[in-house]
């Protein structure tokens, strides 16, 4: 056989039984491909081309055919040589193995261009897929949070680091950028919403809070003065329970008196004299007894005119004590209401502030535009169109 290839001939047919049987016969034929593949890397292609990169691959694929070519020589003998084919299998394995390993020699920096390449590439995809991730949320986020990401993704830099993936990167910054602004004036939509809610919740439970205030200080006086109307009448009770007793100690001690003159009048044919002076101790006793008894019952009503002076005096301190509960439950409400409001002008103030401090931003940014050559109206526009950032990749710092 005398077929040739890109790189060495085959033995002759009438020499390949020796070549191949004798150890490294085939040497000869592996330095000829060996000289060929060094010199081809004496002056490497040029990776970056596709004419570089073809020369890689073509000086591979003719490694590739020499070694076909004498492993069709070798299997051909083997098949013919029985008695030898373990030297001839040996020998077929090494020249596999070795122009395998130039193969892979060979063809290993375009394998490493391709990984480099692919990595590359990846890395460009991986990171315009992050771009369109930062869209997606697991759970609702909240309207800081969005802000923080568009500027952040506002800052990232669409420049040649991308390469040919610029305006694929561009246009998913873009659309991203859209989406979360949509959903950042959503969520902040929403968040004033929920804000304003909690207010009116909240003023509707300080509402409540003050009704219930004033609820308790009306039920506290009512039981003051019911507790105090209570004690002055168990006062009264008291005195006039002991008026009575009074009354009935001068009632008895009359009927005594009495029953002792009717003795002395029945003794009064016995013992006249002595009736006499029991007449006047009789009488005597009876004035006495009236005495008591007009005593006893300017007592009683000294009693219960203090007892009435002490109740008045009672109910009154116990109304002041709610008044007084009243009062400070209004001016709690007053400073509450106070309060409330120095913290709206307090707001307002400093959204004025706000806005003067972009006003200010803004005048200095039109004078620019038009120091620059634009006319006061398209430096207008621009400033406008800017803020409400219906431009991309540009904003207004304030």
């Amino acid at each position: 056989m005398s077929a040739n290839t890109e790189l060495a001939t085959v033995p002759p047919a009438e020499t390949a039984l020796a070549v191949y049987s004798k150890p490294n016969g085939l040497d000869p034929w592996l330095d000829q491909v060996r000289a060929k593949v060094d010199e081809f890397k004496k002056v490497l292609p040029d990776l970056k081309t596709r004419k570089g990169r073809e020369a890689y691959a073509s000086m591979a694929h003719q490694i590739a055919k020499s070694k076909t070519a004498l492993e069709a020589v070798g299997k051909e003998i083997s098949a013919k040589q029985k008695e030898i084919p373990k030297l001839i299998d040996a020998e077929r394995k090494r020249v596999w193995d070795t122009l395998e390993s130039w193969q892979k020699e060979v063809r290993k920096p375009l394998d490493d261009w391709q990984a480099a390449e692919d990595e590359r590439i990846n890395r460009h995809n991986n990171e315009i897929q992050r771009i369109k991730d930062l869209a997606i949320f697991e759970a609702a986020p909240t309207a800081e949070h969005l802000a923080n990401i568009i500027a952040e993704l506002e800052l990232l830099e669409m420049g040649d680091s991308w390469e040919e993936f610029l305006a694929e990167a561009a246009q998913v910054k873009d659309q991203t950028l859209i989406k979360l602004r949509t959903l950042h004036t959503e969520r902040a939509r929403y968040e004033a919403e929920q804000a304003e809610l909690i207010r009116l919740r909240a003023e509707a439970e300080a509402q409540a809070q003050r009704d219930r205030d004033a609820q308790i200080a009306r039920e506290a006086e009512e039981r003051t003065r019911r507790e105090a109307e209570q004690r002055a009448q168990a006062e009264r009770d008291a005195a006039a329970r002991r008026e009575q007793d009074l009354l009935d100690q001068a009632a008895a001690a009359q009927r005594a008196a009495e029953q002792s003159a009717r003795d002395a009048e029945a003794e009064a044919e016995r013992q006249r004299l002595q009736l006499q002076l029991q007449a006047e101790q009789a009488e005597r006793a009876a004035a006495q007894a009236e005495a008591n008894r007009i005593a006893a019952e300017q007592r009683a009503e000294q009693e219960r005119i203090a007892a009435e002076q002490r109740a008045e005096q009672e109910r009154q301190a116990a109304a002041k004590r709610a008044e007084q509960a009243a009062e400070q439950a209004r001016a709690d409400e007053r400073r509450r209401a106070d309060a409330a409001a120095a913290e709206i002008v307090r707001q307002q103030q400093a959204r004025e502030a706000d806005l003067e401090h972009k006003k200010q931003i803004n005048r200095a940014a039109l004078e620019a535009f038009i120091e620059g050559g634009m006319t006061e109206e398209c430096a207008k526009q621009a400033i406008t169109l800017i803020a409400q950032r219906k431009i991309p990749a540009i904003s207004i710092s304030y």
